[in-house]
């Protein structure tokens, strides 16, 4: 194998939702694809068949493995948390993930925010920057958020956030109540800053939300949890997706709790394209079932059973248990799709919306993040930037 490049072969490619026979290749120095020209060095390595993607993108996870990302003491210590759950991402197929900071206190979204500014991690997933999910949401729609510390979009977001808020290069992605008062000017000025803005919590009709897209928005937050149901004659935030003109992108949680197999595979199928997985985990991901004390976001005590967790005497879902990986192998058995039409709801679709031009998918150019599947989706290896960093024993 040469020194300055790896190549493996005999392996099919998730490229568009598809897969296809092929090779690929990348620099041992800079952890970037490389054109093959069809080249396969003596040395390559053969993968007898096996399936490569781009290495999943975590758009909502609020924590895992004890740590809730709400949970800020020091800077030192915030960041050796962080570090610990991006080692331990790609053991999920994981490369990289946006750090979901749900409704706090503004003194604790300042605090917290400027240690999400993008970087990598040394035998871990990328951190992208934060998904800040709230406070300008709606009371009827709390979910398990606090809302008494809910805003209204009259609060200007540098209060909020502080000054986090002007720059893209950490905030990349803000959840809203479209129906809130002065919402659509809030959706103007953070999409001209190029902050993606999301639609969730919210109580909002079809006509307030189509709004609401024309005004900038680009995407649904775990679509139908925390917004109203589909209805024939009033069908909601969710019948948006198969717009003509303005279709938004739409996160789903295929975990079998937050939505039913037969509805996950309604909404995937609709608009597969626009489709994005996601988690929704919080920090009993990866801990034994049991109760557990509550903490910024939930001053309730939550119980663990399995993939489920639910505030401690209510049936109300807290947030997601299942590793991405199980979510991209529920939607290929619920739905009958192709394990790279899932792939493309965790890769492709994701930097497509976020702009991430770098990642996501397997061409010349882009890092060399990548995972390699068995027929059922599972993951058997992780790379990162070329470089192995984990592997199924």
């Amino acid at each position: 194998m040469s020194n300055k490049s790896t190549t493996l072969y005999n392996c099919r490619i998730c490229k568009n939702g598809k897969l296809v026979d092929g090779i690929i290749t990348f620099s041992n120095e800079t952890g970037l694809f490389q054109n093959s020209n069809g080249y396969i060095d003596i040395d390559a390595i053969d993968l007898h068949g096996k399936i490569i993607a781009p290495g999943f993108i975590e758009i909502q996870t609020n924590g895992m493995r004890g740590f809730h990302f709400t949970h800020f003491e020091d800077e030192d210590s915030y960041a050796k948390k962080l570090d610990d759950v991006a080692r331990y991402l790609p053991s999920q197929g994981v490369t990289a993930f946006y750090v979901t900071i749900p409704t706090v206190s503004s003194s604790d979204f300042k605090k917290i925010l400027p240690s999400l500014k993008p970087r990598e991690v040394p035998q871990g997933a990328s951190i992208l920057g934060a998904h800040a999910e709230g406070p300008y949401l709606h009371p009827d729609k709390k979910g398990a958020h606090n809302a008494s510390l809910f805003h209204l979009p009259s609060t200007h977001p540098v209060d909020i956030y502080g000054p986090t808020a002007t720059d893209f290069s950490t905030l990349k992605l803000i959840t809203l109540a479209p129906e809130l008062p002065n919402s659509l000017d809030l959706i103007k000025s953070l999409t001209q800053k190029n902050i993606v803005v999301s639609l969730g919590h919210t109580t909002s009709d079809y006509a307030t939300g189509l709004l609401a897209l024309q005004s900038g928005a680009t995407c649904l937050t775990h679509t139908l949890n925390a917004m109203p149901p589909l209805h024939h004659r009033t069908p909601g935030l969710a019948s948006l997706i198969t717009h003509p003109t303005h279709a938004p992108y739409y996160s789903i949680i295929p975990d079998g709790h937050h939505l039913h197999p037969s509805i996950a595979t309604l909404l995937f199928r609709s608009n597969p394209q626009k489709c994005l997985l996601t988690t929704d985990s919080i920090e009993l991901a990866g801990l034994p079932d049991g109760v557990y004390p509550g903490h910024a976001q939930i001053p309730h005590s939550q119980r663990k059973e399995g993939t489920r967790v639910v505030i401690e005497g209510t049936e109300t879902l807290v947030g997601g248990c299942a590793g991405l990986g199980d979510c991209v192998r529920n939607v290929v058995q619920w739905s009958g799709c192709s394990v790279a039409e899932a792939v493309r709801c965790v890769t492709e679709n994701v930097v497509i919306m976020m702009g991430e031009e770098g990642r996501g998918k397997v061409e010349e150019g882009r890092r060399a993040d990548f995972v390699v599947l068995d027929d059922e989706g599972h993951v058997l290896e992780t790379w990162i930037a070329g470089k192995k960093v984990w592997e199924k024993i």
